[in-house]
């Protein structure tokens, strides 16, 4: 079954809890230590007073590719819109319809300039390179093949300006096997409610997510659907040799809670990878 379909409507309420604003910080932290990408001056300023900057100086901000990140799996747009609001140039990429839907609502409300794309995270294709590329909340477990894994880091590769950086999260099999495995999660909201049921496939380290969801319609009626989720643990030795299998250099690994050195029961890693030996006149157009 195709995933965040029907949950799609119903995935901001039940992420209300999410540190959306914390995760922003810290990757803005990564990417002013480690990367290449600046805000745009024209983000920053919108609203105030620039008419000391010309046209000119606008439109070069907003074209350089250096300064473009990519939010990728980037859901219902929440992490997008925090990040353009800190003054970057953001295009988000999902393979859900519904809940790319969401984001283009957010879209319009904010009146931000954010570019959204449907596609597969494993057939990434893109207009031009980009500075920097987030992934985050565990959206590389739903790659449940290494070589799904393998292509899609070969296509942020292709897709780096040189020198960019690849900021990606990742639920270690730590988290699935002694944490989430086998076991259930409910949930009630006034609007809706969920059952969330957990089977850890230890041989193939799959953890299968059954979501039965209960939302209220506008006739006050209560819709019942499910949804099927399947995410893949991985090891932090795993990741970087993915990293460096797909040209890219592991620059630092960090537990997710504590942003320190991962630890044997870390449950989810940050990893920022950068770019390596490309020369910007090989780069895609």
């Amino acid at each position: 079954m195709e995933a965040y379909t029907d949950f799609a409507g119903v995935y901001d309420i039940f992420m209300d809890d999410t540190p959306y604003e914390e995760w922003a910080d810290f990757l803005v932290f990564l990417i002013e230590k480690y990367g290449i990408s600046a805000p745009s001056v024209f983000h920053l300023e919108k609203g105030a007073d620039s008419a000391g900057h010309t046209e000119e100086i606008r439109e070069e901000i907003l074209k350089s590719e250096r300064n473009l990140v990519l939010d990728l799996g980037c859901g219902t747009g929440t992490l997008t819109e925090l990040l353009y609001h800190k003054g970057y140039d953001m295009i988000g990429v999902d393979s859900s319809e519904d809940m790319l839907s969401i984001a283009l609502a957010k879209k319009e409300k904010s009146g931000s300039e954010i570019l959204y794309l449907c596609q597969d995270m494993r057939e990434l294709d893109l207009y031009c390179t980009i500075g920097t590329v987030v992934c985050v909340c565990d959206s590389v477990n739903y790659l449940l093949e290494n070589e799904d894994v393998e292509d899609t880091f070969t296509l942020v590769h292709n897709y780096l300006y040189p020198g960019g950086i690849f900021i990606f999260d990742f639920n270690t099999v730590y988290k699935y096997e002694k944490v989430i495995g086998d076991t259930t999660i409910a949930e009630n909201r006034e609007e809706c409610s969920f059952i969330w049921e957990n089977y850890y496939h230890e041989e193939e380290r799959i953890n299968e997510y059954d979501l039965t969801i209960f939302a209220k319609e506008d006739s006050g009626l209560f819709r019942r659907f499910s949804e099927t989720h399947f995410q893949r643990g991985y090891t932090l030795s795993e990741m970087t040799a993915f990293v460096e299998k797909a040209g890219m250099e592991v620059v630092i690994v960090l537990d997710a809670d504590t942003h320190k050195e991962p630890r044997e029961d870390s449950e989810r890693i940050y990893v920022v990878a950068r770019e390596r030996g490309k020369a910007h006149e090989d780069t895609v157009i």
